[in-house]
C-alpha cells in the first residue's frame, strides 16, 4: 500500500487526537512555554517536551515570507539595558528565557529542574542557552550536560542542488520530529537568502559557519580571504538572527603537519579552509588571532560560540591522534577568554571514534574545557556503515551522551554519500532522539525515564494509541501497527497473534 494511501487509512481507524499543544505559565516572568499533552487511554495525562512551536500539529500551510510570531519581543522591550545570559546569570539574574526552559526541561514534573539550577549552571559554564536578540521567533531552549540531551540537524543547500523552499521545508520538517537546534551549512547559491526564510520560520535556535559565506564572497578562492571580510559576514549573520557560529579557532600552524599524517587528512570543511589559508599565507588562523573581537562582537547580540573541532578524525584510524587532542587543548583556552568576557561557550567534537576509544574524549573534553557543553557529530563507531550512517552514529551517540556530551548532531542515511531530502531528515532526527533518549535514561533524568515508564504501562495494557503516542514517530508506528491489525482495541500483536501473546497469557495466570 502507498505511504499516502495508509496515511489515510490510520487516520480512519485512529480519529480522535489525543496530543495537543498547552502552554504553562511563568511564576517569575510572564513568560508561555509550549507544550506537548498527551491524553492517555486511562485518564491520566503526559506532558512532553515539544519543538515544532506554533506549528503545533498543523502541515506547516503558512506564508513563510511572514514567518512565525515573535515570542520573545515583549521580553527585549522591558529590558534597558541588553546583556548576554551569562552576564545575568553571572549576576544572580534569572531571565524569562532561563524560567521559560525550567519549565520544558520538567515537563510536568514539578521541581526537577528549577529557574535558579538553569542560572547557575549558566553562570558555572556548563550550560549555554543561545538567545540572540535578533531572532525572537526562536523559542528558548538549553545546552548542558545536566539538561535533556539535544539534538540538532543540519540542513543547507549545496552548489548541487536544492532551494529555498526546500530548505525551509527541512528545517520545519526537523522542528516536527524534535530537532532542538538547526544549523544552515549552505554553501550553494542564495546563502543570505536561504538563511533569512529559515530563520524567521523556525523556532529553533540556528547555528552557521560564517567562514561558508565568507568564502562564497571571495568566489571560493581561499587564499583571497581576509579577517575583514570574515568580520563583516559575522556582523551580516549576527544582525540576520543567528543563535550561534560554529568557528575553528582552535586548528593552529602547528596542527597541520600532525593532520597530514593521518589517514583521511581533514575532514571539517572549516578546518580545511582555514589549514589551507594558513598553508598558502605563512600565517596564523587569523579566528584564533582575532579571537576577542570575536567574542566583542557577539556579545553584542548574546550570539553562542560553538568552538569548531576543525581536526576531528574523519575515520576511526584518526581517532584520539596528537592532531585532535592538540586543536581541543586550544579550545579549551578559547573558551574560558569567551566566558570571561560573558560569551557563551560550546565545544564540538569527533567525529569517528570506535566504542573503546569514546569515553576518553568526553573526559578529556571536562577536564581541559571546564566542563563546557560538549556537542559532538555521532561519534561514527564504525567506517562501514555507509547507507546506514544514521546508526553508527547513533550507537556513538547515545555512549558520549550517557558519558556527558549535552547535544548530539545528528547524521542520516546519506551521510557520505548524498545531500539529505525531507525524508532523509525525518529518519536522521528520530534516530538521534531516540539515541538522546537512551543517554537521558541512563544519566537518570527523570522525565526519561518517567516516559518510558508510562510506555511499558500502555504496551502491557495494549493501550494502542498511547503507544504511538508516547513514540518518537507516532506516523510510523501507526501506519506498521494498522498494515496487520485492523482493531484499534486488540489485546494482542501483529507478532504474537491472539492465541500466543505472552503479557495475554501472563495476565490470565491466576
Amino acid at each position: 500500500m502507498e505511504h499516502k494511501d495508509m496515511k489515510q487509512k490510520t487516520k480512519n481507524i485512529f480519529h480522535q487526537e489525543q496530543t495537543k499543544r498547552i502552554y504553562i505559565k511563568g511564576k517569575i516572568h510572564d513568560v508561555s512555554v509550549g507544550m506537548k499533552e498527551i491524553q492517555l487511554q486511562n485518564g491520566q495525562k503526559f506532558i512532553t517536551y515539544d519543538t515544532l512551536g506554533p506549528y503545533g500539529d498543523a502541515d506547516f500551510k503558512h506564508d513563510i515570507k511572514q514567518g512565525l510570531p515573535k515570542v520573545k519581543c515583549e521580553w527585549r522591550k522591558k529590558n534597558k539595558e541588553f546583556h548576554t545570559q551569562l552576564w545575568y546569570a553571572k549576576n544572580g539574574i534569572i531571565t524569562p528565557q532561563m524560567e521559560y526552559v525550567a519549565i520544558r526541561e520538567s515537563q510536568g514534573i514539578e521541581n526537577t529542574i528549577t529557574p535558579e539550577f538553569v542560572r547557575e549552571e549558566i553562570a558555572a559554564g556548563r550550560a549555554t542557552l543561545p538567545a540572540n536578540r535578533m531572532h525572537p521567533e526562536a523559542e528558548p531552549m538549553i545546552i548542558g550536560r545536566n539538561f535533556l540531551v539535544k539534538i540538532n540537524a543540519n540542513i543547507g543547500n549545496s552548489a548541487l542542488g536544492s532551494s529555498i523552499s526546500e530548505e525551509v521545508e527541512k528545517a520545519m520538517w526537523s522542528a516536527k520530529w524534535g530537532a532542538d537546534t538547526i544549523m544552515d551549512l549552505s554553501t550553494g547559491a542564495n546563502i543570505h537568502e536561504t538563511r533569512e526564510a529559515i530563520i524567521r520560520n523556525c523556532p529553533t535556535p540556528i547555528g552557521t559557519v560564517p567562514i561558508y559565506q565568507a568564502l562564497e564572497k571571495v568566489n571560493g578562492n581561499v587564499e583571497d580571504l581576509t579577517w575583514e571580510i570574515f568580520r563583516e559576514t559575522l556582523i551580516e549573520q549576527c544582525e540576520q538572527g543567528v543563535d550561534y557560529f560554529t568557528i575553528h579557532a582552535g586548528i593552529l600552524k602547528k596542527h597541520i603537519e600532525l593532520a597530514k599524517k593521518r589517514t583521511t587528512g581533514i575532514v571539517s570543511r572549516g578546518g580545511s579552509i582555514l589549514a589551507k589559508w594558513m598553508s598558502a599565507r605563512n600565517m596564523e588562523n587569523f579566528t584564533y588571532e582575532n579571537f576577542d573581537e570575536i567574542c566583542n562582537i557577539l556579545k553584542q547580540y548574546d550570539v553562542a560560540i560553538s568552538l569548531g573541532d576543525g581536526l576531528r578524525p574523519g575515520c576511526i584510524d584518526d581517532a584520539n591522534d596528537q592532531a585532535q587532542f592538540g586543536e581541543l587543548e586550544t579550545l579549551g583556552i578559547l573558551a574560558a577568554r569567551a566566558q570571561a568576557l560573558d560569551v557563551q561557550v560550546i565545544i564540538e567534537g569527533p567525529g569517528h571514534v570506535p566504542m573503546n576509544k569514546i569515553k576518553e574524549n568526553m573526559e578529556l573534553q571536562q577536564k581541559l574545557c571546564n566542563n563546557a557543553p560538549f556537542y559532538t557529530l555521532g561519534p561514527l563507531v564504525t567506517d562501514c556503515g555507509a547507507g546506514y550512517d544514521h546508526i553508527t552514529a547513533a550507537i556513538g551517540g547515545a555512549m558520549i551522551g550517557w558519558f556527558g556530551t549535552a547535544m548530539l548532531c545528528y547524521v542520516t542515511t546519506k551521510e557520505h554519500l548524498a545531500l539529505p531530502n525531507r525524508d532523509d531528515v525525518r529518519e536522521g532526527v528520530v534516530t538521534f532522539k531516540i539515541a538522546a533518549h537512551a543517554a537521558d535514561i541512563a544519566k537518570g533524568h527523570p522525565a526519561a525515564i518517567a516516559r518510558d515508564l508510562a510506555m511499558s504501562q500502555a504496551r502491557y495494557d495494549f493501550r494502542w494509541k498511547d503507544q504511538f503516542n508516547l513514540s518518537f514517530d507516532p506516523e510510523r508506528a501507526k501506519m506498521f501497527h494498522v498494515e496487520m491489525i485492523k482493531d484499534s482495541g486488540a489485546d494482542f500483536c501483529a507478532m504474537c497473534g491472539p492465541n500466543f501473546c505472552a503479557m495475554k497469557i501472563t495476565k490470565s495466570i491466576d
